[in-house]
């Protein structure tokens, strides 16, 4: 790997308009008149220089936007087109610092404005290539992951089968990171003395997850390591005081650093979009209830999605924002949930905290805890990478959430836990919650699972079963309105039903409707 060296702006500068005879083009001569030749050039040039010889352009494969990386590196991008950006710095924050540093004077913003645009007409030429946020795949080996540290010099985790080192990308050949103000700044990671088991029993010290919940944590935050897998949302739950927000914010801070809060779900798809491409973590603190439209969301956006839209002040062109997230929420109500959602879902339930602390405290313990608890997870990740071909060959059991599901099973493997029993176990709860929570089909269950089913089944129309449900629900009760209504209700909540045994299949349409069959299995 290419380690950057220290960056002169001066220097690189000044190289730029070599003058022979060892004269300084940018030396101030001592008479306009008398020193003509030495003229100096205008500051859009120079700006454009230092733009064009020290930084190399590229496109975001994602949405065609134009980004600089210095050449000396880091393999940070910066934006062309932002005035400001606190994470990375704009280029053009980059061009007013280094001209500063060379020339010991200010560029003027009109200066800036056109050798910007100059620099933004040569990039239109620059590649396509895809610009990484926190985690990101090695362009060589695709057994190999990355971790951005979010630190200015750079430096990253390179995670590979049975171990990891703390190095920096190569610029030219990547990963290239993208940064936003909610990409936080970790600490270097060290492997603790105690092997990952020490690491681990911090972790459980600071985050009172039970003991069947923790390995479900710790693979929540491995799946969050690896780039391009679903993974399931993740949520926590406990009784009253159990310390749900405070344990969601460590747990999302072990990889996003503190930056990163727990916050409030936007309430249109347009801000959904925006906050997932700004961070990697997706955490929502205290939601109550998912409506339909967040419920889709979050199916999508664990699955990895995109939304399209009209890009801001244009009427042809559009922007496009893509994503794919580790998401954890708290405070929800498992009843309310819609099937496909819950199919994507995964309980960390917190024990009662029997000892209460200050938070300044568990804070100061957390932040000294932080870098071997890091270390650790990488420690286990670097044997779960090993192990993940043998955990994907031996497996013959694959739920939803497949990718996920192997990188628990190699986790049992390496630690000797019992994770995929327990998920195995939330899973026939969460379907049961759901189930439960729906007054229709609780209606169809009850009336399928009692003597008066026909033994050989139920057939007839949609418009048939609505009326003989509706008849079964109790008053006051919500109930879908019509059988067409009806209809996208089971066919949402098909999977769920087949778990229990029931059986609902639907023959093609004749002159006398659509019939359906409901059958019920032991």
């Amino acid at each position: 790997m290419m380690t950057p060296q220290p960056y002169d702006a001066t220097a690189a500068a000044r190289a730029l308009v070599a003058v022979p005879g060892g004269r300084d083009a940018y030396a101030e001569p001592e008479s306009r008149a008398q020193h003509s030749q030495y003229r100096q050039p205008p500051q859009v040039e120079l700006l454009r220089l230092i733009g064009q010889n020290n930084f190399r352009y590229l496109r975001n494969e994602n949405d065609g936007e134009p980004y600089a990386v210095p050449e000396a590196g880091p393999a940070i991008a910066v934006p062309l087109r932002a005035k400001a950006h606190s994470a990375s710095g704009s280029l053009r924050q980059h061009l007013t610092r280094e001209y500063l540093t060379a020339y010991n004077r200010t560029a003027t913003q009109t200066a800036l404005t056109d050798a910007i645009a100059a620099l933004d007409a040569l990039a239109c030429g620059a590649p396509e290539s895809q610009l990484w946020l926190r985690v990101a795949p090695d362009p060589d080996d695709p057994n190999v992951t990355w971790l951005d540290l979010g630190r200015s010099d750079g430096q990253s985790v390179r995670i590979a089968p049975g171990e990891w080192t703390i190095t920096y990308p190569d610029p030219a050949t990547g990963p290239v990171w993208r940064r936003t103000k909610l990409v936080g700044q970790l600490p270097l990671p060290v492997s603790p003395i105690g092997g990952w088991r020490a690491g681990m029993a911090a972790f459980a010290e600071l985050l009172p997850f039970t003991e069947k919940t923790l390995p479900l944590a710790v693979a929540w935050l491995l799946a969050a390591l690896r780039p391009s897998i679903p993974r399931p949302v993740a949520y926590l739950t406990g009784e009253q005081g159990t310390g749900k927000t405070t344990s969601g914010r460590m747990l999302v801070s072990l990889l996003d650093g503190l930056r990163t809060p727990l916050r409030q779900a936007p309430t249109n798809d347009r801000d959904l979009s925006v906050t997932a491409t700004a961070g990697w973590t997706l955490p929502f603190d205290n939601l109550l209830k998912i409506p339909p439209s967040l419920s889709a969301f979050l199916s999508r956006v664990v699955t990895g999605s995109a939304d399209v839209n009209r890009a801001l002040y244009s009427d042809n062109d559009v922007s496009v924002l893509a994503f794919e997230r580790p998401v954890l929420l708290t405070g929800i109500d498992v009843g309310a949930l819609k099937s496909d959602l819950s199919e994507r879902m995964m309980p960390l339930e917190l024990r009662p905290i029997t000892k209460r602390r200050t938070i300044t405290d568990l804070w100061s313990k957390y932040e000294q805890a932080h870098p071997e608890i890091l270390g650790a997870l990488l420690d286990l990740a670097a044997l779960v990478w090993a192990e993940l071909p043998h955990a994907a060959a031996e497996l013959t059991h694959r739920p939803r959430m497949a990718d996920f599901y192997e990188l628990l099973y190699a986790l049992d493997r390496v630690t000797g836990w019992s994770g995929t029993t327990t998920y195995d176990g939330a899973q026939r709860d969460l379907v049961d919650a759901v189930l439960d929570g729906d007054p229709a089909i609780v209606a169809l269950c009850n009336w399928a699972q009692s003597p008066l089913f026909p033994h050989d089944g139920w057939s007839g129309t949609m418009t048939e079963l609505h009326g003989f449900l509706s008849e079964r629900v109790r008053p006051g009760e919500p109930f879908p309105r019509t059988a067409a209504s009806l209809s996208a209700c089971l066919n949402t909540a098909a999977p769920s039903l087949r778990q229990r045994g029931i059986q609902i299949a639907r023959s093609k349409s004749n002159k006398n409707g659509r019939k359906y069959t409901i059958t019920v299995t032991n």
